[in-house]
């Protein structure tokens, strides 16, 4: 059954689930209260590369095991899966650790550096037997998952015109300091970091793509660096714009910034033959807090729709995050104890990947690229 048919919370398995931190950042923010607040998880580890630091976030946070090495993390025996949130530039080799030591994966987005990284990780993962996760926490938010099931009943009817916008502020300061964001090879920029999700959800929502163009720019091409004080370059985009070809012919336009003040937010618009359906947010903060859904049909004015209460999150955070991630942690603990597939998982992640690996190719050669069989991706050699 879709996600859209069943009620997203009441997690089925009982026993504790012993998890790792790894990424102490975002996983402070997010995973850390997230995995706290899951019936059916405890937190057993925490990695950082500093022990003074790990076994200070340990004291904090009511953490058994504090560890300086990825290797002391998988070697506990109480650790049955490992969350990582580390920088994007890390994510292949950690992940790789972790799932060679037969551990449960939970790996934050974008999935590595490039496409190739991505798919040996998926295939290590089913050679391993294990369970490997992505945290695309938009297929949990109530508001999309409506979305998802009027879409499924036709109400758009003969899709025309698919329109995203996510415009933020979050890198519009020239004043932020310099770090991997900026850095291309370390997987920055805006299109790793909001393009990934919204690869992902278009696949969800509407299928394959065909073909895309892409356009990658750097409206801020220098900042500090904090730690000597000097000015470094930043090569990895803060604006893409893109324009995709769905499998079924519909075109679908994006325009991603994180350099935009005052951005109108989050918004996905979808344009048929019967109707409209207007998801969005403008909270500038929290990417995921404010969304709201309206709808029309025969060209009547827009109207707000309501959400079904089963998917109407049981509880909510000052930091909108961690509602949708712990559903994403019910759906990955679910599928270990159950043995049946987790969605999103690692196969996901390499679409949301491959589909990065060829905007990047579309805005270098200036040209429009063609998306590959993914099937014959996924498997081939």
């Amino acid at each position: 059954m879709s996600s859209a048919q069943t009620p997203p919370d009441q997690p089925s398995v009982q026993s504790a689930f012993g998890v790792a931190i790894v990424g102490t950042g975002f996983g402070q923010k997010v995973h850390i209260p997230g995995f706290q607040a899951h019936s059916s998880t405890h937190l057993a580890a925490i990695y950082h590369r500093d022990l003074a630091k790990a076994q200070a976030l340990a004291k904090t946070h009511h953490i058994p095991q504090a560890c300086s090495t990825l290797d002391e993390v998988v070697a506990l025996p109480e650790v049955q899966g490992v969350s990582i949130s580390t920088p994007p530039f890390t994510h292949y080799e950690m992940a790789k650790t972790v799932l060679q030591s037969g551990k449960h994966l939970l790996l934050e987005k974008p999935t590595a550096l490039a496409a190739a990284e991505a798919k040996e990780l998926y295939q290590l993962a089913a050679e391993q037997g294990v369970v490997a996760a992505m945290d695309f926490e938009f297929r949990c938010v109530p508001e999309w998952l409506r979305l998802e099931q009027l879409l499924a009943e036709g109400y758009v009817g003969q899709k025309r015109l698919v329109k995203v916008d996510w415009l933020v502020s979050s890198r519009a300061d020239p004043d932020r300091p310099w770090n991997w964001y900026a850095r291309k090879e370390q997987g920055g920029g805006a299109l790793g970091a909001l393009g990934s999700h919204t690869f992902d959800y278009i696949a969800w929502l509407f299928g394959p793509v065909k073909r895309l163009s892409a356009a990658l720019s750097t409206a801020i091409p220098w900042r500090i660096d904090p730690v000597d004080g000097e000015l470094k370059p930043v090569d990895a985009d803060d604006t893409c714009t893109l324009q995709l070809e769905l499998a079924d012919g519909t075109p679908c336009q994006v325009c991603i910034s994180a350099a935009t003040y005052q951005g109108r937010g989050h918004w996905v618009e979808v344009y048929g033959d019967r109707g409209t359906l207007v998801l969005g947010s403008d909270h500038q903060k929290d990417y995921v807090h404010g969304f709201r859904l309206s709808a029309s049909q025969e060209g009547q004015p827009l109207e707000l729709v309501a959400v079904p209460e089963p998917w109407v999150f049981p509880k909510t955070y000052n930091d909108g995050r961690i509602a949708p991630f712990i559903r994403v942690v019910d759906r990955w603990v679910e599928a270990i104890q159950t043995g049946t597939e987790c969605t999103p998982s690692l196969r996901e992640g390499v679409y949301s990947q491959l589909l990065m690996d060829l905007a990047h190719e579309s805005n270098a050669t200036g040209t429009w690229v063609d998306v590959p069989d993914f099937g014959r991706f996924l498997n081939g050699n």
